[in-house]
């Protein structure tokens, strides 16, 4: 047995569910809490405990959080049901015509979906996914082995590339004038604030366009080595389309509208048209701001009318899809109860605070990429870190006269670092298709280690 087929059978042996590593992260953060916490929120007659759950208690129903929650379920849903298509079935059997073993099935599979999450995070999850399913479903009926593990990290690793993309939370919070400004208010800075931070210094600046170009190779070529090194089966994964189109069965009265082709394409049509709308009168369309969690569903919902014709075939393909939103109907409360109780104990200020009072040129964007890091596994949400580190970076980039730039950017890296470490976002990766978060660790792992190599140079010597 080879070394990673060891190293992939020990993390098989001892990571638990999703579900079980978001009740273990809460208990772990409930300890950090009490031994650690501290603020105004604790200053009252109850005990530390209580204040403790309180915290916890105000996280798992945050209106916000379930807002969110809700716009990642639809994505999901709504991205499996256009995969139930024929048109993007057709389309993803042709991509994968290119795959003609295991290595060249990771390579392409890494490489496709990198350059797709650069340009929108939402849409690099899904494809990720539903493109590892295809190319198991085709190592499946052409008897060939892969290893399937594998071919769903590399679907997955779009995420850890995401935020330096088109669509980073941080980097474009940052360019928004009205952010920074709205950001501050509140604390105890006095220093100038700049009017904003153009994505011209973040996502298209030198550094970030070298770190992208950088992934994309040697990501591939990880996933060129590892494809060539594990050990494979030939696997047994069903279609989830099937080849031949089945016959409508004879419809009645009001059922014909459910039925009707014209129906639901003219309505998809419709859909698209405004959608365009919406694209012509946004401000830089170019910048692609007007892709964000609503639009993406927007669009999704569009296609798939479109694609299925009639609302009935939509329907149906909505109930064969909807058993996958379960893990993230179930852990986004589990997320949002850390997040509160990491941010109103104070414990994400003072980590955030003790990495600035350390900073230089040198360990500033180092300081502050690793402990975006540590935060993301706890609080693996992009925008939300944002809120909480970013006064902190802002403050001690204007204190000291540091890149602003490069402190946003090491956010993002870190950010996106360890989701290859935490399984939140893999989710819906593991739901389209059928794997377990165990088998697929093992390599983001790898992949992440290489991350933390091309990101910690790009930030020291660029």
């Amino acid at each position: 047995m080879s070394f990673t087929d060891k190293y992939a059978d020990v993390f098989r042996r001892i990571l638990p569910a999703p579900f079980t590593i978001a009740l273990i992260l809460t208990l772990i953060s409930f300890v950090l809490v009490l031994t650690m916490g501290s603020g105004d929120f604790f200053d009252n007659e109850k005990s530390k405990l209580v204040n403790t759950l309180d915290l916890w208690y105000q996280g798992l129903w945050d209106s916000g959080g379930f807002k969110f929650a809700m716009q990642m379920m639809l994505m999901l849903l709504l991205g499996h049901v256009v995969a139930l298509s024929k048109p993007i079935d057709n389309f993803l059997n042709k991509l994968s015509s290119y795959a003609k073993d295991n290595a060249s099935a990771a390579v392409l599979v890494t490489f496709t979906t990198i350059v797709v999450s650069l340009f929108n995070w939402g849409l690099g999850l899904v494809f990720g996914a539903l493109f590892a399913r295809k190319i198991g479903e085709k190592a499946t009926k052409e008897r060939w082995s892969i290893n399937y593990g594998l071919i769903g990290a590399c679907g997955y690793v779009g995420l850890m590339v995401w935020h330096g993309g088109l669509s980073g939370s941080a980097p474009i919070k940052a360019a928004d004038p009205s952010q920074l400004v709205e950001l501050m208010k509140g604390s105890s800075f006095s220093g100038e604030l700049p009017t904003l931070i153009p994505m011209t210094e973040t996502v298209f600046s030198t550094m970030n366009i070298l770190v992208s170009i950088t992934l994309l190779i040697m990501l591939s070529l990880l996933a060129l080595w590892l494809g060539r090194s594990v050990k494979t089966k030939v696997p047994s994964i069903q279609k989830i389309v099937d080849e031949k189109e089945v016959a409508d069965q004879k419809v009645f009265g009001a059922e014909r509208l459910d039925a009707s082709i014209w129906i639901g394409r003219t309505l998809g049509i419709g859909l698209l048209c405004y959608v365009g709308v919406r694209i012509y009168y946004t401000p830089e369309p170019w910048m692609l701001k007007f892709i964000t969690p609503d639009f993406m569903n927007f669009t999704l919902l569009a296609l798939a009318l479109l694609f299925h014709g009639s609302i009935k075939r939509t329907l149906d393909a909505v109930g064969q899809a909807i058993g996958g939103v379960s893990g993230i109907l179930l852990q986004f409360p589990l997320y949002y109860g850390i997040l509160s109780l990491m941010q109103g104990s104070g414990l994400m200020n003072e980590l955030a605070n003790s990495v600035s009072s350390i900073s230089d040129e040198t360990t500033f964007p180092l300081m502050t990429f690793f402990s975006a890091g540590v935060m993301n596994v706890f609080v693996p949400s992009g925008g939300g870190q944002w809120v909480v580190q970013g006064p902190v970076i802002i403050e001690t980039a204007v204190s000291n006269h540091l890149s602003l730039s490069k402190g946003v950017m090491a956010m993002a890296y870190g950010d996106q670092l360890t989701n290859m470490l935490q399984p939140f976002w893999a989710l819906p990766l593991l739901a389209i298709t059928g794997l377990k978060a165990k088998e697929i660790l093992p390599y983001t792992l790898l992949f992440m280690l290489a991350g933390v190599l091309i990101f910690s140079v790009a930030l020291i010597f660029l």
